[in-house]
């Protein structure tokens, strides 16, 4: 006999609630995560590439205006090391940055937990609600005082519609984590690459790197001048 969703929901009793709602709440979070990580990295490449270029024909206030007007996150990675550029030693401005860096990364990380527990409760609530059912099944077995399984088999089918909705729903929230932690680790990994090369840059094309940088010769500044020439 086939039953409708709405009957299996009222049939399993208060669990098959619960998971449902420990179903929609994983999906909720899984849109929200995505929603705050898309395009995360295609802004903070273009951040980057952006600002890259700036430094390394010395537009240091063009790198930096870049920066404020970014919607990436990385933007504000960027504006720490400016703002601690002059004012602190090598050493501590790239622990500065490391530390906007890591505080970036938290921000993507939040609510995950949230998905994870899900994927380690659900098959819990679904088999205490078949436990719950199974109690009841029994119970009327006491009542009829019959053995006949009849009596019981369509409580324990109902039961069992617990157990399985929990299943299904660990495995959703399980795939979604595994895929959101996947993601995170090549984001980290991407980021730090990012920040690695912009305090590169900011040490060698900065203010105090393009003191210390040796003026051009004049066949250099010609031979830029026709490479420049040639590009237009």
């Amino acid at each position: 006999m086939e039953h409708s969703l709405w009957e299996i929901l009222n049939m399993a009793g208060y669990a098959m609630w619960a998971i449902l709602a420990l179903s929609v709440l994983t999906v909720a979070v899984a849109l929200e995560r995505l929603a705050v990580q898309w395009r995360f990295m295609d802004r903070a490449r273009a951040l980057a590439d952006t600002v890259g270029r700036c430094l390394r024909r010395g537009a240091f206030d063009e790198a930096r205006s870049a920066c404020e007007r970014s919607r990436s996150p990385l933007a504000e990675v960027f504006l720490v090391g400016y703002e601690r550029l002059g004012r602190t030693k090598k050493e501590n401005l790239a622990s500065a940055v490391d530390r906007e860096r890591v505080r970036v990364m938290l921000n993507l990380k939040s609510r995950m937990w949230i998905i994870g527990t899900i994927g380690a409760i659900a098959v819990f609530v679904g088999l205490f609600g078949t436990v719950v059912g199974i109690q009841e099944a029994f119970g009327r077995i006491a009542e009829t005082r019959s053995n006949d399984m009849a009596v019981v088999s369509g409580g324990l089918t109902e039961a069992l519609y617990a157990t399985a909705a929990g299943i299904l729903v660990a495995v959703e929230a399980v795939v979604l984590y595994n895929y959101f932690n996947q993601r995170l680790s090549r984001i980290a990994v991407e980021l730090k690459m990012l920040t690695d090369e912009f305090l590169e840059l900011l040490d060698e094309h900065g203010p105090q790197g393009a003191a210390r940088a040796p003026v051009p010769s004049e066949d250099d500044q010609a031979e830029d001048d026709r490479g420049n020439r040639e590009a237009a």
